[in-house]
């Protein structure tokens, strides 16, 4: 009988508030705080031992999973303390499991520093909003958020089409449906296509993936519904240009102009180590204008990233603007600023500039520009 037991083991994460539990065979358990692994300080994990905290939490039919494909991954509550999005797979022949805590208690849309104009945008009666950016940076927590104000604000019908659920909403003000691919529905295009049948005013697509997901998308946002979606794109930029590509070339005329009539914004997201310890999110708002759509229209995408600079009044704000005023109040190391920036070169160089002092009056004059 293996010495791991799970329960301990995910005591530690909640008591600890670490973001994710790594279980590898041929070291100790280790976690993420913070945006930095730590071993814990116990013996190594042997095979049965991996095996044996696997078991001790799986579904069946996700091991069954494990044994055909080499990986699976499933929601799982902790008692009331915690939910867990987890991976289990195998490497080298050996099992492997990640399990990442999902909070339970919702982040108000201030508490993670969302921009205001996020909640003017869903508040629209119909459009997709995307939420963008790599793996672990906030993405889920994000929407949460954001649903769970339209939950307390609105009334309305919001599905959620999610793999796996992650967090749990209750009826409050809307009426909610949350479904899970591969236990509620076979995959989230189709799940996307029975959704209009369902007469929501608001759907949740946990992952644009394909061609057919990203197509019944935006449909949906253009037929009168708010469609929320997220992708692992990086800027405004990328995000607009990534959901073109993915269209055969002869189509991408038309989708430009469906999106620029279909689109309300993209919010694009990196986490970062806050000063003394945590994380936070910085964040790049594009908020579209007809200004924006004709750029969209035309194929000049490249052209946003200055659109957004000069769209202050309407909430917008580059990713490196908010990373260089995260380093500009203290709150985040310059190193980690810089590592998450888009144009590295350029803000190291406003970086230094500011440490001059020669950014200080600009700044000021540009901040009473935004808030008038």
């Amino acid at each position: 009988m293996s010495a791991f037991q799970i329960d301990k083991l995910l005591e530690t994460v909640v008591k600890e508030r670490v973001s994710d539990l790594h279980i590898v065979v041929g070291q100790p358990p280790v976690v993420r705080v913070g945006g930095h692994m730590v071993r814990l300080e116990t013996r190594s994990l042997e095979p049965e031992d991996s095996v044996a905290l696997m078991k001790s939490i799986t579904p069946e039919r996700n091991q069954q999973e494990l044994q055909e494909t080499g990986s699976s991954d499933f929601g799982f509550a902790f008692g009331t303390k915690a939910r867990f999005r987890v991976s289990v797979f195998k490497q080298k022949g050996r099992v492997s499991l990640v399990l990442r805590r999902i909070p339970n208690e919702f982040l108000a849309p201030e508490q993670i520093g969302l921009p205001p104009v996020c909640l003017e945008l869903i508040q629209r009666p119909r459009g997709l909003f995307l939420v963008t950016g790599p793996t672990g940076s906030g993405k889920t927590t994000s929407l949460a958020s954001m649903i769970n104000w339209m939950n307390h604000n609105m009334a309305h019908h919001i599905i959620t089409l999610e793999d796996p659920i992650e967090y749990y909403h209750n009826h409050i003000k809307c009426t909610m449906n949350q479904r899970e691919i591969g236990t509620d529905c076979p995959s989230f295009a189709e799940a996307l296509r029975r959704a209009l049948r369902q007469d929501p005013d608001v759907i949740l697509v946990g992952e644009m993936r394909d061609l057919e997901t990203i197509e019944s998308a935006i449909t949906a946002a253009e037929t009168g519904h708010v469609v929320f979606g997220t992708l692992h794109t990086t800027g405004a930029q990328g995000t607009v240009d990534r959901i073109i590509d993915v269209f055969p070339t002869t189509q991408q005329a038309q989708i430009r102009t469906q999106l620029s009539t279909g689109i309300l914004g993209t919010l694009s997201q990196a986490l970062l180590p806050r000063k003394p310890k945590g994380v936070v999110a910085a964040y790049e708002l594009l908020v579209v204008t007809p200004a924006i759509a004709n750029l969209i229209r035309e194929g000049k995408t490249f052209r946003i990233n200055s659109a957004i600079q000069t769209g202050r009044k309407y909430g917008m704000q580059l990713l490196d603007d908010a990373l260089f005023d995260l380093w500009h109040r203290g709150i985040c190391e310059e190193a980690d600023v810089i590592q998450k920036s888009n144009q590295p070169a350029e803000l190291r160089a406003k970086i230094e500039a500011a440490k001059k002092g020669i950014l200080e009056e600009a700044e000021d004059e540009d901040q009473e520009e935004t808030w008038e």
